[in-house]
């Protein structure tokens, strides 16, 4: 992964990395207060050996003083040391407990016993080290062999009393809690990553530059409102316009250098991408620009631009497919340079009547007469109709819905496209939220409350037939 990557991660999932950093933070603090505070002082005992004063046995005498040592390291945590402190104390113990609370050592190369005990009272501790030191003095006296003068050849002195100690050692609050901040950005970070790995659904063009090689026409960012409403077509009102004029301007170089034809469909991989409030609001940019538009719900399953642009739904495409009247009849103006063919009567054979020898008569029909002939058609998953008709026309705009589809979905549709031959335009990123939008994008998008000069026409054309083309 490249750093953008990563921060994009941190960004898409900031909310959950802050809790998991919260619980260990929260989990760090109880812990700690849960723990005993203990303190701990040490008390340390000199090992004195008797030698002679010759340089050898100077030698001899130091190499056994550090045997001596480590002997009496063994003795300090034994019974013959700790039960009489234990009896002094009157501890409600055992040597083998009693020696666990001591930590018992020499530093190197020295004569030195280091005593340190722990206890939950810091009066307590420094009075079993003490102890402990002073019973350790008396056990090295007993246990130490006499010379042949009758001298001990090795004694012990305390060299130094284990003070009172004034803070505890257990447990380190800042300790725990910088280890709890750094659990808690590790495991925040790393179920981030895992989730981001395991979510497949389409969010950022990146997302779908990881399926296909094919375009990005636009990033149409998330309206707030009614779900799946066209916008309005008033300027001021019309969120993400600049995003579907800048859908118009690359639709319009979309099929230069081969065969320009000026049908496409629109459709998706699954219902609910906002295909249809795509075609229409890119209908409308193109009117707005001048060029003559059709736009055909050619979706005859689930027709819905009838409804959205408030016409008559009643009779339509399938009425001129099966012959039931000219095409002139069912058309309706609904503004300037714009006219919808509504899909009519909803057939029992919707893949038959779009790949019928009637579709292609009327395809070159329409294709004659108007700058562009837009269709809305059912998603590609679920049903073939989309596939038939794609095959028919000159390409095909394929809405991706940010965090709806899945990569494996987008995939399987656009393997369908590639079966059936279709030519490929470009997708189209949908209801993309301002977080996602890409950067490569953002210099296009206006909110509602900034109008720009194109806004839609100031006059709502009320809808009326046209009748100037019949179908051949």
């Amino acid at each position: 992964m490249e750093l953008q990557q990563y921060l994009r991660i941190v960004r898409d999932y900031w909310r959950s990395i802050l809790a998991s950093l919260f619980i260990c933070i929260v989990v760090a603090a109880g812990v700690t207060l849960m723990q005993t505070p203990m303190y701990s002082t040490s008390s340390s005992v000199f090992i004195t050996v008797e030698s002679g004063g010759t340089a050898g046995e100077l030698s001899q005498g130091a190499n056994y003083a550090e045997r001596q040592v480590n002997s009496f390291i063994n003795v300090t945590t034994s019974e013959i040391v700790l039960q009489p402190a234990i009896d002094q104390l009157g501890l409600d113990t055992t040597p083998t407990r009693l020696a666990k609370a001591l930590e018992v050592s020499s530093p190197a190369n020295t004569s030195v016993i280091k005593i340190a005990a722990k206890d939950p009272s810091p009066e307590q501790a420094s009075l079993l080290a003490n102890t402990v030191a002073a019973n350790l003095e008396e056990a090295v006296t007993s246990l130490a062999p006499p010379g042949p003068d009758g001298t001990r050849l090795v004694t012990a002195t305390v060299i130094n009393s284990a003070p009172i100690p004034a803070s505890p050692v257990s447990p380190r609050v800042t300790t725990n809690l910088a280890l709890g901040v750094l659990l808690g950005l590790l495991l925040g970070f790393g179920q981030a990553v895992l989730r981001n790995m395991l979510d497949t659904r389409i969010q950022t063009t990146e997302d779908i530059e990881q399926v296909t090689d094919a375009p990005v026409l636009a990033v149409i960012g998330h309206r707030e409102g009614e779900a799946g409403r066209v916008a309005e077509t008033s300027g001021p009102a019309w969120a993400n316009a600049e995003a579907y004029r800048r859908l118009r301007t690359n639709v319009g170089f979309v099929g230069l250098g081969g065969q320009h034809r000026s049908s496409m469909v629109v459709t998706s991989s699954l219902t609910g991408e906002g295909k249809t409030e795509t075609v229409v609001n890119l209908a409308r940019v193109l009117a707005q620009a001048g060029s003559t538009v059709l736009l055909i719900d050619a979706d005859l399953r689930r027709p819905q631009v009838a409804a959205r642009m408030g016409i008559d739904a009643d009779l339509g495409l399938t009425d001129v497919l099966t012959g039931r009247g000219p095409m002139y009849e069912f058309v309706v103006q609904v503004a300037p340079n714009l006219t919808v063919l509504s899909a009519g009567t909803v057939p029992p054979n919707p893949s038959e009547l779009l790949g019928s020898d009637a579709m292609t008569h009327l395809l070159e029909a329409v294709e004659k007469h108007y700058d562009y002939v837009l269709f809305d058609s059912p998603p590609l998953l679920p049903v073939t109709d989309a596939v038939v008709l794609s095959a028919k026309v000159g390409g095909t705009i394929v809405i991706a819905r940010s965090g709806e589809v899945r990569r494996p979905q987008l995939a399987a549709a656009l393997d369908l496209l590639d079966a059936g031959e279709v030519t490929l335009f470009g997708l189209v990123l949908n209801d993309v939220p301002l977080s996602n939008r890409s950067h490569y994008y953002s210099s296009y998008y206006y909110s509602a409350s900034q109008p720009t000069d194109e806004g839609a026409p100031d006059e709502v054309w009320k809808p009326r037939r046209k009748r100037q083309l019949s179908a051949r």
